[in-house]
């Protein structure tokens, strides 16, 4: 465990990406205890505003995002500027992937149902800077010899395959397969070869003449948002709080 430790997240230009995983997380973790106080009244919180305009907190949200970037472009990846910038970075895109619904829809979405998509848009984030720390690149790269690294054209068909699964993965109706399949590619080629959902791009292309196919795909997608939607919704209320009823 140490020597994994030290290989993959203490190696060289990873400790300012493992410092902008913990500000973000940290910070999404304490603004969302913060508005649930405030939604609930409690403790000495409150909504800002100014002039009658109420600043969503996606605005200094954008401010640290923009400040922490441009700072470790400037600072390199080492030294402590860069894991300054690291930190004022994480600490932004936590606060803008939290109201993420909010700039999706163009409204304030954050306690209706439309507001989960901020705790997956953060849940997916994270885990992914995770597995990039674990040691995973994207596409597939990271699984290659030193010889195969050196040979140019195995580089270039190693990643056009994987890339070609993520988008197979897609078209499907399988977004999350498919994002996740930029850094593993196994996950991708798994949402390549399963059916598509029904609506998708590939289902209306494919199946539109094909009705065996289409009552297989609907019938695997009604089992499939049977099974974990459920436990899904419940993870997302336990994360981010319950939505406001309808």
């Amino acid at each position: 465990m140490g020597d994994w430790w030290q290989r993959n997240i203490m190696e060289p230009g990873k400790l300012p990406l493992l410092l902008a995983l913990g500000a973000f997380v940290l910070t999404f973790v304490i603004t969302r205890v913060v508005t649930r106080l405030i939604r609930a009244g409690k403790g000495p919180f409150g909504n800002v505003e100014t002039g009658g305009v109420h600043i969503h907190h996606v605005v200094p949200g954008v401010v640290l995002t923009v400040v922490g970037g441009f700072g470790a472009v400037a600072g390199g990846r080492h030294g402590f500027g860069s894991a300054l910038a690291a930190v004022v970075f994480g600490v932004g895109a936590g606060l803008v992937l939290d109201e993420f619904a909010l700039i999706l829809h163009l409204d304030d979405v954050y306690w209706t149902e439309a507001g989960r998509k901020s705790v997956e848009a953060v849940v997916l984030t994270a885990a992914l800077v995770g597995l990039v720390l674990a040691g995973f690149t994207p596409f597939g790269v990271d699984g290659l010899s030193q010889d195969e690294m050196q040979d140019r054209v195995n580089v270039v068909a190693t990643v056009a395959a994987n890339f070609l699964f993520s988008l197979l993965s897609l078209a499907k109706g399988k977004a999350r397969l498919a994002v996740f399949g930029v850094i593993v590619p196994v996950i991708a080629l798994v949402g390549a070869v399963r059916l598509a959902r029904p609506g998708s791009p590939w289902a209306r292309r494919f199946y539109a003449r094909r009705p065996r196919a289409r009552a297989r795909a609907r019938l695997r997608a009604y089992r499939h948002d049977r099974r974990w939607t459920g436990p899904r919704r419940t993870l997302q209320d336990w994360i981010g709080g319950r939505p406001d009823p309808h």
